[in-house]
């Protein structure tokens, strides 16, 4: 389920479509913020687990169903296509993250249940809608995702603590891309650097644009999260900024991130 459904902790009952209802369920562990997965362990008989899909397979134009709760109605499936793959977190701060969009009607109640294919294969955890209400525009939380973090949560309890920088950042533009000196439209354009973090003290500052990072080209802000939060606290990252023209490779010693620092931060 999502993270945000046992959000604070408290006693869980999960109900069976067989009339069971399981009271007092152990939550196994929750990811980060950034992630909004929990797991949830019961204890029954005779369950049938619903089988795992691949997200990367799904292609734009694929058949989905999404199954939930919204508003109370329990077990009720709704129909749709994937929309769109990869896309930014729109709705929310998971900004890093790629979800699936489908136009599959999700509501509230839908949050932490599954999207499968037309094999009943689970390809990704319903997750948020844009607005109050249905619109026509759902996403979800890709099932290869859902299951990287569903193993470390079942093996540790936790996840890995995800990379931290400490910068706000922009997309650059074509016209930011002329009056910085830039070769091409590309890169994480830096607007603010947080005191104490690990880019001040690797001496990044305000208006460098982040054209590498660990020898993995940067296309936009949603690159660079991605690699920022993908490297291994401690690590010392090498980065390429360009700062008036000119390219400078700097070291980061990258920490770990601690709390919700909300706005575009990595």
């Amino acid at each position: 389920t999502n993270a945000h459904v046992v959000d604070p902790p408290s006693r869980v009952t999960v109900k069976l479509s067989d009339g069971r209802t399981i009271p007092n369920a152990t939550l196994v562990g929750t990811a980060d913020w950034l992630t909004d997965v929990a797991v949830l362990k019961i204890d029954a008989s005779g369950l049938v687990a619903a089988p795992w899909g691949d997200s990367d397979n799904l292609e734009v134009g694929d058949e989905v169903l999404a199954i939930g709760n919204p508003y109370g109605l329990a077990r009720t499936v709704t129909s749709g296509i994937v929309s769109a793959k990869d896309r930014p977190g729109v709705v929310c701060e998971l900004a890093h993250e790629g979800f699936l969009q489908t136009d599959a009607a999700v509501n509230p109640g839908n949050s932490g249940g599954p999207l499968v294919n037309m094999r009943g294969e689970v390809v990704g955890i319903n997750l948020a809608i844009l607005g109050e209400s249905y619109r026509g525009i759902s996403f979800a939380i890709p099932s290869n995702r859902v299951r990287e973090v569903y193993r470390e949560l079942r093996r540790t309890g936790k996840v890995t603590p995800r990379g931290y920088l400490g910068v706000r950042m922009v997309d650059v533009t074509d016209q930011l891309a002329r009056e910085l000196g830039l070769d091409e439209v590309s890169g994480a354009l830096v607007a603010g650097v947080e005191p104490g973090a690990p880019a001040e003290r690797a001496g990044i500052q305000q208006y460098d644009v982040i054209v590498v990072w660990n020898g993995t080209k940067i296309e936009d802000i949603r690159g660079l999260a991605l690699a920022v939060a993908r490297s291994r606290v401690g690590s010392t990252a090498r980065v390429v900024v360009v700062r008036e023209g000119r390219r400078l490779e700097l070291s980061v010693d990258v920490a770990e991130r601690e709390a919700h620092p909300g706005g575009n931060q990595r």
